[in-house]
């Protein structure tokens, strides 16, 4: 397993960017601003790189990497910061986010986990 958090807070307009099919993830350590729109989980090392074809699991929901932006891998190290993109890409839209393809938008609940294998 390269990572595994548990959902520790969801920011007041968090779940608004559901809409546009995304969702943005910080550590729970995140400043107040960045909080409110985030998805916080737990702190965690990540042990190894995602890579396209690696599985996620968010909230019992399963999906698939599909593409990976030059600087996600680096901001998820050091802040557990970055954005979910659930379209199934195969080019990265901005650098942070990590696209991801599934059944349907997850749905968040304080408690669970998010695992990357």
């Amino acid at each position: 397993m390269k990572y595994n958090v548990k959902i520790t807070g969801i920011g007041d307009i968090a779940l608004d960017f559901l809409s546009e099919n995304m969702i943005i993830l910080f550590n729970d350590n995140a400043p107040t601003e960045l909080a409110e729109i985030s998805v916080l989980h737990e702190i965690s090392e990540l042990t190894g790189d995602v890579a396209v074809g690696d599985q996620v699991t968010i909230c019992d929901e399963e999906y698939v990497v599909t593409a990976v932006g030059d600087e996600a891998l680096h901001t998820l190290k050091k802040m557990g910061h970055c954005s979910l993109k659930f379209d199934g890409a195969d080019t990265p839209s901005l650098p942070g986010t990590i696209h991801l393809k599934g059944e349907k938008n997850p749905t968040f609940e304080v408690g669970k986990y998010i695992t990357i294998q």
